[in-house]
């Protein structure tokens, strides 16, 4: 189970590592990071993340999380607006708008969809936009914040006090989308009111549900404090396995340093 360590400019830890599961035939997720190689291109646009899990037979979540993925980074790396979080806006629409366009082309892939959680970190301002049940969390010392919303049936019902928050994670029905790139007319990524002023020491966590629906968030921030980024995505995918490993596994651990 090798993990992907990346080797991004100074300022950042990274590493990121997927599997499929053990119960899954075949991997529908996918993730990125990148960053530009000129010293100004880097100054203005920073790093950007990507993590998506696909949904749809016939290999179609295998081509929408990859499509959704490879839409986001071409839009940030060709097309950057100045503003990484309008950016990363357009990439979730127009990787929703490809895959639509590629499911119609393709009548064998209709019903392909996919979360997708992208994140950019310019001169440590974390932005973000989302759209699904993937997640991104913040470790700030001992605290542990969730800052994506899931698009999700559960998480409706915990909305309008139905559901206790703390059943949201064993709920049967926990994996029902209300939202998904390739799914529906429109798209409202879910986004910060501002941008996240990062310290050193800071972990973010981009997760797929085959991770974060098996391991609690204290064990979660009880590993990824503990451990390297590297360590801790082994670490955190081997909890998963441990478990069942009921869908495919997907992490990236980021830590801010000096």
């Amino acid at each position: 189970m090798p993990v992907d360590c990346k080797n991004p400019k100074p300022g950042l830890e990274a590493a990121s590592l997927t599997d499929v599961g053990l119960q899954r035939a075949n991997n529908e997720d996918s993730s990125l990071y990148w960053e530009p190689e000129r010293d100004d291109e880097f100054r203005r646009k920073g790093r950007l993340a990507v993590i998506a899990d696909g949904m749809g037979g016939h290999d179609g979540g295998q081509e929408a999380s990859h499509m959704a993925v490879e839409t986001v980074r071409q839009v940030y790396e060709c097309d950057f607006a100045g503003d990484p979080q309008a950016t990363l806006v357009a990439g979730l629409q127009a990787a929703h708008d490809a895959i639509q366009h590629f499911a119609a082309q393709h009548p064998q892939f209709t019903g392909m969809g996919t979360t997708c959680t992208a994140l950019a970190i310019v001169d440590r301002e974390l932005s973000f936009a989302h759209v699904g049940d993937s997640r991104l969390y913040l470790l700030r010392g001992d605290k542990l914040s969730r800052l994506t919303r899931d698009h999700s049936y559960v998480s409706r019902l915990v909305e309008t006090g139905i559901v206790r928050s703390e059943d949201a994670e064993s709920h049967p029905q926990r994996h029902i989308l209300t939202a998904a790139l390739g799914s529906g007319h429109d798209i409202t990524p879910h986004v910060p009111e501002q941008s996240v002023p990062l310290q050193e020491g800071d972990t973010l966590i981009l997760c797929t549900d085959g991770l974060w629906s098996v391991v609690g968030e204290q064990e979660l921030a009880r590993i990824a404090r503990a451990s390297a980024p590297a360590d801790a995505c082994l670490t955190l995918v081997r909890a998963a396995l441990d478990r069942g490993g009921p869908d495919n596994i997907t992490v990236i651990v980021l830590r801010v340093s000096s």
